[in-house]
């Protein structure tokens, strides 16, 4: 099994900063993508952004130039820092990430959800 524990999330004011880890443990041989969604209240969960293992990110239009995600593969841990938030990035924030059993096998786990706030 894997756990993950997220942490960072909070109260902001509009155009403040605001940093996102997340910390998987576990039956982990090897963390392929982790990512980063989101859930604003009567939305549909949404894709902020991932990063592969090799390192190649990618994310969605409203926040780019503003989040920058990375990983520390020695941590089994992912981070997502939010610069120039905006009452619009409002949401419960959860991480994913794709575990590669020693067996081959690919298991996706989610997040229990930090929740993000920000203020006008």
């Amino acid at each position: 099994q894997v756990q993950l524990v997220e942490s960072g999330g909070g109260l902001v004011q509009a155009g403040g900063s605001l940093r996102l880890a997340c910390a998987a443990s576990g039956s982990i041989f090897r963390l392929n993508g982790m990512g980063w969604y989101r859930q604003a209240l009567g939305k549909q969960r949404e894709l902020v952004a991932g990063i592969r293992s090799g390192g190649i990110t990618n994310y969605a239009d409203s926040v780019k130039g503003r989040f920058t995600i990375s990983r520390d593969n020695a941590k089994n841990t992912v981070y997502l820092q939010m610069n120039s938030l905006k009452p619009e990035d409002t949401a419960v924030y959860y991480c994913n990430v794709e575990v590669q059993r020693i067996s081959g096998n690919l298991v996706n786990y989610w997040g229990q959800g930090t929740q993000v706030t920000v203020s006008s």
